[in-house]
């Protein structure tokens, strides 16, 4: 029987860089993963090949609507939709490449197959030829990520109702799709079909798309998205979906309690994520799990049984692939004798549509609930240089900085390259800078970063340069 220090069940982002650091530590260390394919969720079918087909339709969509005003005389392009579903299966075939080198690179024993505890030492692994290995191990990180929810009176049928794993590669360009679900994973493959010509129409229950952001973000975008033709069914609770072999029925109650009846070629089902713990066996080594069916941990992200850890979209918090990494790294360091930490109120949340959306910190609603006396600073994406270089106007930086002391409390972005944008607020908040630690700081010009600068000098005393 094989014997190692670690064994990480999953090899999504937090698994396999758990893995990594365990390694790097000098930890004999294993990981074991049910697919062919290492990555988990994020590589496979999340994360990585959605951006693939956001980046092949904005090339599509610039194509169409944008390139005449820079100059670029081009024949009317057409849709290789094939193509463009080929091509992101190679960026994931390459990146998961990626992930199996560094395992390799770190001396790190892969196993594929389904892991299960027989008690808290010994891991039964079901190998995919169908036989079974036994491996001994001293402590395990549990990350088998998550898979999408689904309400009960639905049935994913995978033809035309469909998750975003079916979503990444459908074998047509569908002429029309209903998204239940207005949140991250809704907005980003409406964004991709819409770019390509679907009719998009996106059913969301609360009252405005990205709920959990700050409500200025959730205006912004609902309007921008708009011009590129999608339709947005806010406060509207979605009763019943019915599928033919050519298309979808999709019923739905708005405000008034009035039927509004949605005819589509596809339905997405997009209305969030929950933890996958099947076939773990954590009963039998008594492991307690939350009414949510997340792993319950302590602070060091311990289990209630010593020695078995979990991290990621198994537990609670934020379903983010760099959340699950900072974790997987965390418990590692943990084992070791080290003492990490996380700030989780500094882990950043980000929708890849375009504009980019990504924020970090408090909202302004929450601060509004805790009585936290605030001030706004905020600037206009359209006033800078840069953004009216790459016609890339919508959006704003918005700041929260404390009123009496200035310490940057949130800050929200949609613009160009928010995703990146947004690091630049980590890092301040992280070591507790005020706005005008950031409005005191060079900012190379001319950058999308200028207005990350200039919000911050709005929000001390309104001292914004350009607007």
């Amino acid at each position: 029987m094989n014997q190692h220090d670690i064994t990480i069940i999953g090899s999504g982002p937090g698994g396999y860089v758990a893995a990594i650091r365990c390694a790097q530590l000098g930890f004999n260390t294993a990981i074991i993963e049910k697919y062919n394919t290492l990555g988990g969720t994020c590589l496979n079918v999340g994360c990585i090949p959605s951006k693939a087909l956001l980046d092949s339709s904005e090339h599509y969509y610039n194509a169409m609507h944008t390139f005449k005003e820079h100059g670029i005389d081009i024949a009317t392009p057409t849709i290789n939709f094939q193509q463009m579903i080929d091509r992101k299966a190679k960026v994931v075939e390459t990146t998961s490449g990626g992930i199996d080198f560094l395992m390799k690179k770190n001396k790190i024993s892969v196993y594929k197959g389904i892991g299960s505890f027989v008690n808290e030492k010994t891991i039964s692994i079901k190998l995919q030829d169908g036989s079974e290995e036994l491996i001994q191990t001293g402590k395990t990180i549990i990350a088998t990520g998550s898979k999408p929810a689904c309400p009960p009176f639905i049935t994913i049928d995978k033809k035309r109702v469909i998750t975003s794993t079916e979503a990444l590669k459908l074998a047509e360009l569908p002429k029309s799709m209903v998204i239940i679900g207005g949140g991250v994973i809704g907005l980003e493959m409406g964004s991709v079909y819409a770019r390509l010509g679907t009719q998009v129409s996106i059913i969301e229950f609360m009252d405005a798309i990205i709920p959990t952001m700050d409500a200025d973000l959730s205006k912004e975008l609902t309007r921008s998205m708009k011009k590129m033709g999608v339709k947005f069914f806010t406060g509207h609770k979605v009763t019943e979906v019915n599928a033919t072999d050519n298309n979808v029925s999709v019923k739905a109650k708005d405000k008034k309690e009035q039927e509004v009846v949605f005819e589509a070629d596809y339905c997405l089902v997009a209305i969030g994520r929950k933890p996958y713990t099947d076939g773990l066996g954590l009963e039998k080594i008594g492991i307690k799990l939350s009414e949510r069916g997340q792993i319950e941990v302590n602070d060091y992200l311990e289990t209630n049984v010593p020695g078995i850890y979990a991290i990621g979209d198994v537990i609670k918090g934020a379903m983010l692939a760099h959340k699950a990494e900072e974790e997987g790294v965390f418990v590692a360091e943990v084992i070791a004798g080290q003492h990490p930490h996380i700030n989780y109120n500094l882990i950043p949340g980000v929708v890849y549509t375009w504009p980019e959306v990504a924020a970090v910190g408090q909202t302004e609603q929450q601060l509004k609930d805790q009585n936290i006396a605030y001030k706004v600073g905020s600037f206009p994406m359209r006033a800078l240089g840069r953004a009216r270089a790459s016609m890339d106007l919508d959006g704003f930086v918005k700041v929260l900085a404390h009123a009496d002391t200035d310490e940057i409390l949130g800050v929200h972005i949609i613009g160009a390259r928010a995703a990146d944008l947004i690091a630049e607020a980590v890092i301040a908040m992280e070591f507790r800078a005020s706005a005008e630690d950031i409005a005191r700081s060079s900012h190379a010009h001319p950058t999308y970063a200028e207005a990350m600068k200039e919000a911050c000098l709005a929000a001390t005393a309104n001292r914004a340069l350009h607007v």
